[in-house]
């Protein structure tokens, strides 16, 4: 895939400020502004390159889009509409024909945990409203994810990742993930959606920081939901790793804050714990910050990201 995808990335001029990359434990906000149709800075997908290369590591990728759907995100997820198209264009036109699969779950999971109040003693609370990893069909979809040979896939998907912005406010991408690859996988939901053989691709869109729980806990008077006692994000990258069967296996694409940043976007928090698991991944992990006002530069440095680890891509035994 080096050359196919990057061959078509190469002469690209970006125009929304950098992306960082490696190490993102700082960062800086770019502010931008939004277009209303899709970006030039993407290539013609429809180059034909007559010098793919060698064969390549590997020749499937499965790819699992995390979108914040909190009340905040209805801008973000209009320009990620708007530039899907072409990302769709790009992996539709590698001279290998990529074996790929895409879905989309959002941010949101349903959550129960107490708190102690002076006086009152522990109640409890909760949140509400998840769609808890399930990878979501909609606009006409046939099954839980687009592929090669369905119809209008740029467009479907285009559509299906507009997740709407009435999820929960506490977004907890990095279990949603869990969920969708673990529970959801076990109980049938997005049975079929995962091979062995594949590059397991993830790319999490969030104007938050991750809030991801899994046991319940009990929080005091001085603490608040998002702001303690969440799960190590190590462990996540440890399900991960164990899934695949080895951490060469899975990439990742974060989409955040990288300090407290705005754009035409609005506000968007310092994704501490975001950047933490995205730096476990080295590599293989990239991320991108949300303020550049547009979503174009952010998907094509994940396509370059996961065109390097396709070709690393360990060997099945």
């Amino acid at each position: 895939m080096r050359l196919t995808i990057l061959g078509l990335i190469s002469s690209l001029t970006f125009a929304c400020g950098p992306t960082s990359s490696g190490d993102v434990d700082s960062g800086g906000n770019n502010n931008g502004t939004v277009d209303s149709g899709p970006s030039n800075m993407w290539p013609d997908a429809r180059v034909n390159f007559t010098d793919a290369g060698p064969a390549e590591a590997c020749g499937k990728m499965d790819i699992v889009f995390v979108i914040d759907n909190s009340g905040s995100m209805g801008q973000e997820q209009d320009n990620l509409a708007t530039n899907f198209p072409l990302f769709i264009n790009v992996l539709d036109n590698f001279d290998n024909e990529l074996d790929y699969r895409v879905g989309v779950t959002t941010t949101g999971k349903d959550y129960n945990y107490t708190m102690t109040l002076p006086g009152i003693g522990s109640i409890p609370a909760s949140t509400s409203g998840g769609d808890n990893g399930e990878l979501l069909q909609r606009c006409d979809m046939t099954r839980r994810w687009v592929e090669p040979g369905d119809p209008n896939v740029a467009d479907t998907f285009a559509c299906a990742a507009q997740v709407g912005t009435s999820g929960p406010a506490d977004e907890m991408p990095l279990a949603s993930l869990k969920l969708a690859l673990d529970d959801r996988i076990a109980d049938g939901t997005n049975a079929g959606f995962l091979r062995d053989d594949a590059l397991l691709a993830i790319v999490i869109l969030t104007d938050e920081d991750d809030c991801s729980y899994e046991q319940s806990v009990s929080l005091g008077f001085t603490e608040s939901l998002c702001s303690s006692q969440m799960e190590p994000v190590s462990s996540y990258s440890d399900f991960l790793t164990n899934l695949t069967g080895d951490a060469g296996r899975w990439a990742v694409a974060t989409i955040a804050g990288p300090t407290d940043c705005s754009s035409e976007f609005g506000n968007a928090a310092e994704a501490t714990r975001l950047k933490d698991f995205t730096n476990i991944a080295g590599a293989n992990g990239v991320f991108s910050s949300i303020c550049d006002g547009d979503l174009a530069a952010a998907l094509q440095t994940a396509l370059e990201t996961f065109d390097t680890a396709c070709n690393d891509f360990p060997p099945i035994d």
